[in-house]
């Protein structure tokens, strides 16, 4: 039977286990599949008589290696917490028919998605099991593929790094302001389709950021599927390489939704060591990051140093080297930026943060989405915060709702005058003080804050007259099988 929209809304905000798939088995699992991949590779190219000397295995990290620190692990998230995170990663995507800041909102599709278990376990819920449509299947597990990959890989590196703030940036924007992507954008265009999707930026004002290339898939298979998933990940975060060659840290994930209604939602994860990444750049030199950027146009390669007596070559790629260190702080914390004031409807603010190849026109423009009413014009006070920000109203299994998104008001405020450092130094400073609380009384529905200060709400409408103040019914805490990070 379908649930009413109370008792969704009381899902949204309800903590559930997410299983962490991370070991040594998993390993050569993702070995193995990568060497079939590499002989199927190599006999679709004979049959197709491709040059002999033609590679024909893919560039992937050298070596994986478990998330030691979480291996085997129960992480607790809520459903709607698994939304804030998609949607703040796609605020940028421009991937829908949908012009102007309307991307975010693709997010709520998934609302009757999760459910748990009676051992609470998260699971796809009956509506998210519904659709019969191959097209939208692979849709779902690829978007809240990324939704659990980017929640799980934040207390990842938030464990990890404690003292810092992790950031989540779409990769193929943060690339566009120095190298083409498409035969459509101005430059030379980089000829290899092989990249990660996002970057996890972990940072801390006045010091170097670590940049992690991150690579997202999921299915409704099995894991031996997951393993051949993860293979090609590994692909895709070998094609950034910041530093030294071959010493850039990386996160993969995998995650499969089970459509057999007695098994959960697992993520399988893997991670590539090294002693990259550190965008340490000398202090005091060059432009800060409230200066705009320009498209610049770099070098279309991975310089590979020699060894074993052979020459220095280079491989195409995307090589982020010492002398780029500070021009590539500046795109990823602009870009940052652009992603929150996105995710709060304010066009004009995000046009600011981008170059022409980045989107910039994209978001200048005045012309916003019917359905998604989508500028920055409204003001919320959640869990005792005012947040500014924009609003969507839908119906959700009949009854009238309205989604919340914006970013803490004097945060925004910043970040719409271009004062991008003085952000970063109140919200580092505020990282801890948010509230952990799912559900907010006075608004009467589930609320999700993150630590950037950007805010996910929802709440029904009546009909008719003032809107409904739902408290949300005691429930027993929730027996984790691990504790939360």
């Amino acid at each position: 039977m379908r649930k009413s929209a109370e008792d969704v809304l009381e899902d949204l905000a309800r903590s559930s286990n997410i299983s962490l798939h991370s070991n040594d088995e998993l390993v050569r699992a993702v070995a193995r599949a990568a060497t079939a991949a590499d002989k199927e590779r190599a006999k679709k190219k004979a049959e197709a008589k491709k040059p002999k000397n033609e590679d024909t295995a893919l560039r992937r990290k050298p070596e994986l290696l478990p998330i030691r620190a979480w291996n085997e692990r129960a992480i607790p998230l809520t459903p709607w917490d698994v939304l804030h995170t998609l949607g703040r990663a796609i605020a940028l995507s421009r991937r829908g028919a949908a012009r102007g800041l309307a991307e975010h909102w693709g997010a709520l599709k998934y609302s009757q998605a999760l459910t748990d278990d009676m051992s609470r376990f998260m699971k796809l819920s009956v509506e998210g099991k519904s659709s019969t449509s191959q097209r939208y299947k692979a849709i779902q597990s690829n978007e809240l593929g990324i939704g659990f990959a980017l929640a799980i890989a934040e207390r990842v590196l938030s464990h990890r790094y404690p003292d810092r703030v992790v950031s989540i940036v779409p990769a193929d924007t943060a690339l566009r302001a120095g190298w083409a992507l498409t035969s459509k954008e101005k430059g030379t265009r980089i000829k290899y389709s092989y990249r990660p999707q996002f970057f996890a930026e972990v940072w801390k004002p006045g010091e170097p950021s670590l940049v992690v290339p991150v690579a997202c898939k999921g299915s409704h298979s099995n894991t031996a599927y997951c393993s051949r998933q993860l293979a090609s990940a590994s692909a895709h975060v070998e094609a950034v390489h910041i530093g030294p060659w071959n010493e850039t840290p990386a996160l993969i994930f995998s995650t499969t939704l089970p459509s057999d209604k007695d098994r959960h939602v697992t993520v399988h994860a893997l991670r590539a060591g090294g002693n990259g990444g550190w965008l340490s750049a000398p202090r005091g030199t060059g432009p800060g990051v409230d200066t705009p950027l320009e498209d610049v146009n770099q070098p279309p390669n991975i310089t590979v140093p020699a060894r074993g007596g052979e020459p220095p070559r280079s491989d195409l790629g995307f090589h982020i080297t010492k002398k780029q260190f500070d021009w590539f702080a500046r795109v990823v914390a602009r870009t940052d930026a652009a992603g929150l004031t996105a995710f709060a409807g304010h066009g004009n603010a995000t046009a600011q943060y981008l170059t022409k190849r980045q989107g910039k026109e994209y978001f200048e423009t005045d012309f916003e989405h019917a359905a998604a009413q989508s500028v920055q014009d409204a003001e919320q006070d959640l869990l005792g915060i005012c947040f500014s920000g924009t609003d969507h109203i839908f119906r959700l299994n009949g009854p009238r709702v309205e989604a919340f998104s914006g970013v803490a008001r004097d945060l925004l405020g910043h970040l719409v005058r271009g004062e991008v450092a003085e952000y970063r130094r109140k919200t580092y400073r505020r990282r801890t003080k948010w509230p952990h609380t799912t559900w907010d009384d006075d608004w009467g529905g589930p609320v999700s804050i993150h630590p950037d200060g950007s805010v996910l709400a929802m709440r029904l409408l009546p009909e008719g007259g003032e809107v409904v103040r739902r408290r949300r019914p005691a429930r027993t805490p929730i027996s984790a099988t691990a504790p939360a990070p």
